[in-house]
């Protein structure tokens, strides 16, 4: 059945793709004889989204996944097509022949298309599964309140399919709280993962638990039910854990990155074609802040500093110049305060913009930086906060960024008291842990509307 359903939904893509094409030809040309389906074109990117898209995930299981994810998925794998058929277009000397116009039209309608199948499947399976019907079962082996958080979860996402039954406290002297009924002996819950029918048994348990593991799992070896064990490693883990995979082994994350290797990898992909955009778009405001900030007393345009990157590599970022040339105090950095004297007029529109922040798209494409990430400090800064803030160091895990979830969320600006920067970090750790591209498109649209005043920016 899974099968059928991926089978399905490639059908899906390559008619979407064509069919978009198609209805792109027809808004872009108004004379029939002028209309041109570029048939190589279109079937370059029908070929590319099969190869494509199960690379990023796209045809897994929707089980448990949210629609923004499921969305940016999705995007951003028909946008990576659209430059794969371009690039190779390009090759072969046929690009001239494509109308620009129709190939936009084209993108939109098709990737819009895709994206709203899935949407209107995502919602028909959610009203599906709020009513009852294809869901799984699942019972939940556990200890106190991870065993009731796992239920908890499963409770508050019924859209997702699952239905918790029945929970196994392996642990009498621990207390549970659920509505489930609860059992304690191992046999009496075994007999009712199978008399019942229950699908999936997920192991909420510690890992000193490994006897009952290996107990439970040797339980249910020649039965037809999924185990899935979701460790408790609170007390250990710094992202909830996360999972990825070295040499073919599954791995928990304790203290690494928790974006795997499949997100780092799609967020360099947009971050370059999203930094090279936005440097064709904003070039004529910043060849208009380059002028201005020439004029508007004696030095270089550019500002240059040393901050450290992803793994703590350092590298040279770039800003507008905003300030008069002045003597810096080795090994002092004084930061900019309201009413600095050393902020020209024209710097100072610049800060409170956020337009002296645009020359750090060229830092993005030459791979230092990210569109959205952790904002990153001076050099001094990060030598100073990463003894007193709890954290400070796991910013530098991911690449920092023009934009983050701290700034979005007031936390810019002068850093005259630890609490704005314990705040700032509070907000670059839960980014880290509950990254997803939907949330780097949140952030970006928040910035473009919200973000580029603020009262702190001075």
């Amino acid at each position: 059945m899974r099968g059928i359903s991926k089978l399905l939904a490639r059908l899906f893509d390559v008619s979407m793709i064509v069919g978009g094409a198609l209805v792109a030809s027809q808004i872009r040309f108004d004379d029939v004889s002028q209309r041109s389906f570029y048939l190589a074109f279109v079937a370059f990117a029908a070929a590319f989204s099969l190869a494509v898209f199960p690379a990023f995930g796209v045809y897994e299981s929707w089980r448990g996944r949210s629609k923004s994810a499921l969305a940016g998925q999705v995007a951003l794998s028909w946008l990576i097509v659209q430059v794969c058929a371009m690039a190779l277009m390009f090759s072969l000397h046929r690009i001239d022949f494509v109308s620009r116009l129709w190939f936009a039209y084209w993108t939109g309608i098709a990737g819009a298309a895709m994206i709203a199948g899935r949407m209107v499947t995502h919602t028909v399976l959610g009203r599906v599964r709020h009513a009852g019907l294809n869901l799984s079962q699942v019972a939940v082996a556990g200890i106190g309140d991870h065993c009731d958080a796992i239920i908890r979860k499963i409770d508050t996402a019924p859209a997702a399919g699952f239905r918790a039954t029945a929970a196994y406290n392996v642990q009498a002297a621990t207390k549970t709280n659920t509505r489930v009924p609860v059992f304690e002996d191992h046999e009496a819950f075994a007999n009712y993962v199978r008399t019942q029918n229950v699908a999936e048994v997920w192991l909420a348990l510690p890992l000193t638990e490994e006897r009952t593991i290996l107990k439970l799992v040797d339980e249910f070896r020649n039965d037809l039910v999924n185990i899935r064990f979701m460790p408790d490693v609170r007390a250990l883990s710094l992202f909830e854990g996360s999972v990825t995979s070295l040499l073919g082994v599954p791995t928990i994350n304790l203290a690494a990155s928790p974006l795997p290797p499949n997100a780092l990898m799609q967020k360099e992909i947009f971050d370059r074609i999203f930094a090279a955009g936005a440097l064709l778009a904003v070039s004529p405001i910043m060849i208009a802040c380059a002028i201005a900030v020439k004029l508007s007393s004696p030095g270089p345009v550019f500002f240059t500093q040393r901050r450290k990157g992803a793994d703590g590599q350092v590298f040279n970022i770039y800003k507008f110049r905003s300030m008069r040339q002045h003597v810096q105090k080795e090994g002092v950095l004084e930061q900019a305060t309201r009413g600095d004297p050393r902020i020209t007029r024209v710097g100072a529109f610049l800060r409170r913009t956020s337009l002296d922040e645009l020359p750090q798209f060229f830092n993005v494409l030459r791979g230092d930086m990210s569109v959205v990430g952790p904002r990153p400090h001076a050099l001094e800064h990060d030598d100073l906060y990463q003894k007193v803030v709890s954290g400070y160091i796991h910013r530098y895990r991911i690449k920092p960024g023009i934009t983050g979830w701290a700034q979005v969320n007031g936390f810019r600006g002068e850093t005259d008291r630890i609490e704005k920067m314990e705040g700032r970090v509070a907000h670059d750790l839960y980014y880290l842990g509950n990254w997803s591209f939907g949330l780097d498109m949140k952030i970006i649209a928040a910035t473009v509307f919200k973000g580029l005043r603020h009262s702190n920016a001075y």
